[in-house]
């Protein structure tokens, strides 16, 4: 009678608890891939738009007169603003041409430039 119990102990209950893995329907595993699809715009795709767009606003809205500071530190006064450059004064007599992309802040009067936190 002992050694009844322990083979039955050994070899569990069928169907119960522990007996197997139940297999989930298709419907629920293709849910949560939405759900995280869902998160996943959100949290990295939307965000990243929006300062895209930001950025394409700031680059559009340079005019002749405007302060700028570009990625390697470079200031400079706008003097002419073509279709896809930019002509830079940045010292007397010294005029650069760069890209328009090359800009990171354009300052206002005043204002001094800022280290970027992101």
């Amino acid at each position: 009678m002992i050694n009844n119990t322990w083979l039955i102990l050994a070899m569990g209950t069928p169907g119960g608890a522990g007996g197997g893995a139940t297999q989930q329907s298709p419907v629920f595993m293709f849910g949560w891939i939405a759900i995280m699809i869902a998160i996943f715009y959100f949290l990295m795709i939307r965000p990243q738009q929006k300062r895209a767009k930001e950025r394409q606003k700031l680059l559009d809205a340079i005019k002749s007169g405007d302060r700028v500071v570009f990625g390697g530190g470079i200031l400079g006064t706008v003097t002419n603003v073509k279709e896809k450059t930019i002509l830079i004064k940045i010292a007397d007599n010294v005029k650069i041409e760069v890209s328009r992309g090359a800009v990171t802040q354009v300052l206002e009067k005043g204002d001094t430039p800022e280290d970027e936190q992101k």
